[in-house]
């Protein structure tokens, strides 16, 4: 009898609860990024709204503290669940994070949009886990799916999505149970929103030749140190930031008062727009955008300064949205001034910090170099992996998710590092 490397009505099972639950987390990123787009335009006609800011981060942080539950637990409740299922993770999550990531966009504060994807990712997949009563094993694959689903989605990027499920998870170590459920369900999930016609950003960079120049490979290592330093600074100011909010207004609700308020400070202080929202839209032809970062636009060299300072407000105070696009603007936008600086290729340089400071920010460097092939095409890959695994090494074992793990340190403590 021939014996089969894998059981069938286990895989059809399987099946038939993945590809429908892809299918709405796609269906949903699809209507969260057609909402994420208006909200953004309505914001550049109304540029007052910023003025609402305090009292609109009151009222989310109001409606999460009184009948948000667990909600505000957010990713690293995902994490703490898929690392021990037990508490769960409430349904409501999924709407709450939508609603309050319209809200801040809506009203200019400076967040992303991954972690908003990934909680309601999350959350559709413990209520499919609910509904079919599936044991904690199968629940917590089915969470990881999920995480990749929305992930994926969010992005365009389905490879790049399964991966981080898997990744993000433990420092070192990758859980591989999950590949397969996660790769599906980011695949079908992306396939749905693009279904829906919604479109994702394009960057063009220029390959720059089969053969790697010595001189090119020394510029982009001495960048790649500063990508993970700036990853790791961001994850130092956002947890510092937020023990500073949580010991000054002890009450979480009453926090995005006081961030609000620094948020429209700090725009009097840029002297721009530029730096509140997402990020990838301007309202006029000369903003300081994300794909701006791979032109010959004017960038200021301290554009990324900026940007990180107004996210870090924005999210340590309670707004609610992802980290992961700030980062994809905070390292264009130095990778953008070291190539002025070092005289690189500046549309590479801004690649390479596009993903290398998120990978040193979430520890997550296989995930950010496979985005980068995904979103910046595999000719300049060998640069993308070193520009992440060397920022990956010097961000230090700190990162954005305070429930990531760590299984393999990056280095050990009795070599000298």
């Amino acid at each position: 009898m021939i014996r089969l490397p894998f059981q069938p009505v286990a895989t059809l099972k399987w099946l038939a609860v993945l590809l429908p639950m892809a299918a709405v987390v796609g269906s949903i990123s699809a209507f969260f990024l057609w909402a994420l787009d208006a909200v953004t335009r309505y914001r550049f006609d109304h540029p007052w709204l910023l003025y609402l800011l305090p009292v609109a981060g009151v009222a989310v942080g109001a409606a999460y503290h009184h009948i948000g539950g667990k909600s505000s637990g957010g990713n690293n409740l995902l994490m703490d669940e898929i690392h021990e299922p037990g508490a769960g993770v409430p349904r409501r999550m999924g709407a709450f994070v939508l609603f309050g990531t319209l809200v801040t966009h809506l009203f200019g504060g400076s967040a992303g949009r991954e972690g908003t994807a990934v909680q309601m990712g999350g959350s559709v997949a413990a209520a499919f886990g609910k509904a079919l009563g599936i044991d904690a094993a199968s629940l917590r694959i089915l969470l990881m799916a999920g995480v990749a689903a929305g992930f994926g989605s969010v992005f365009g990027t389905p490879i790049a999505g399964a991966v981080f499920a898997l990744e993000v998870l433990v420092i070192g170590r990758m859980q591989y149970d999950a590949l397969v459920p996660c790769f599906l369900a980011s695949l079908v999930a992306d396939w749905t929103c693009r279904a829906w016609g919604i479109g994702h950003t394009h960057y063009f960079v220029e390959i720059t030749g089969p053969d790697p120049h010595p001189l090119l490979i020394g510029k982009v290592l001495l960048g790649s140190v500063a990508f993970g330093l700036v990853g790791a600074l961001f994850a130092w100011s956002m947890h510092r930031l937020s023990k500073v909010f949580a010991r000054w207004i002890p009450r979480p609700e009453f926090r995005p008062a006081l961030g609000g308020v620094l948020v429209i400070g700090l725009f009097f202080l840029a002297g721009t727009p530029d730096y509140l929202g997402l990020g990838v839209l301007g309202n006029r032809p000369d903003a300081i955008t994300l794909p701006a970062m791979f032109t010959g636009a004017d960038i200021p060299y301290g554009a990324w300064a900026w940007k990180l300072l107004f996210t870090a407000v924005t999210l340590a105070a309670g707004f609610k949205g992802g980290e992961v696009t700030p980062l994809f603007f905070i390292g264009a936008a130095l990778g953008n001034a070291l190539g002025h600086l070092m005289g690189a290729p500046v549309d590479l340089l801004a690649a390479l910090g596009f993903v290398a400071v998120f990978a040193a920010a979430t520890n997550t460097p296989l995930a950010s170099a496979i985005m980068g092939m995904e979103l910046f095409g595999a000719g300049n890959g060998l640069y993308l992996a070193a520009a992440c695994i060397i920022a990956y090494r010097f961000s230090g074992h700190s990162g954005i998710y305070s429930s990531q793990r760590l299984a393999v340190p990056k280095f050990h403590v009795g070599s000298g590092d």
